[in-house]
């Protein structure tokens, strides 16, 4: 098995995230350290270790769905001593986010220790939609909605275009739905930055077929069979 599937696999962290530690030199196999990208690892006879630890396939694979308050970090260690999703979740097994969502924003993020899947969820190239509900300060005008839909222009680059519904207009706020199927940072936010307007809240709702329904700020449950198939479909 490569290594760095080995490594995301075991819940270390995404498939290109372990390349990085990989060229880092944080990798050691059998006492030797490896920072060679296509290395072969044989997962029941080798001892690998990464900064000091020891990491072992999983017996199981746990697949969990949490909706994220706003003021909780998608990190396992913060470095600016903040809280993090991690601490909302009673699991003795390595987990990491499929994806991420910023301090700030709040809603659905799935966490799990199979790689594999993750990376299924993930990449770019499977075109996972995610789904978000908006609210911002002022009425958005049709024609900021067309900006939005073609892709607006941040610092001389076009981001990707966006299925984008205006849902209402009261006191002085727009609540809107917000659909992508890339994820680039920050990205819904940069969105609305880009045409003038300021976000007041900011959720995720959906990921493929996967709805938040039903789940409390801070709270999680396993995700169901067949929310489970309709990602791996995807």
């Amino acid at each position: 098995m490569r290594l760095n599937k080995f490594l995301s696999n075991s819940g270390v962290a995404s498939r290109r995230k372990c390349d990085e530690i990989i060229a880092e030199g944080k990798v050691f196999v059998n006492g030797k350290q490896v920072t060679e990208l296509g290395f072969k690892v044989n997962e029941k006879k080798d001892k690998v270790m990464v900064e000091g630890k020891v990491i072992k396939l999983p017996s199981s694979f746990v697949y969990i769905k949490l909706n994220k308050p706003k003021g909780y970090a998608c990190t396992a260690h913060d470095e600016k001593g903040r809280k993090t999703i991690y601490d909302l979740i009673d699991c003795d097994e390595r987990l990491f986010s499929v994806g991420r969502l910023d301090y700030d924003t709040e809603g659905l993020i799935i966490l799990t220790n199979d790689g594999d899947f993750a990376n299924k969820v993930a990449h770019p190239k499977y075109e996972m939609e995610k789904e978000y509900r908006v609210t911002c300060e002022g009425d958005i005008k049709e024609s900021e909605l067309a900006v939005m839909r073609k892709g607006v222009v941040v610092d001389g680059t076009r981001m990707p275009s966006a299925k984008v519904e205006k849902l209402s207009y009261e006191n002085g706020f727009t609540k809107l739905s917000v659909v992508i199927n890339e994820g680039q940072n920050r990205q819904v936010r940069r969105m609305f930055e880009a045409i003038g307007h300021d976000i007041k809240l900011l959720k995720r709702v959906r990921i493929g077929d996967v709805r938040l329904g039903g789940i409390s700020r801070g709270e999680y449950r396993d995700l169901t069979e067949e929310e489970l198939n309709s990602l791996v479909r995807n």
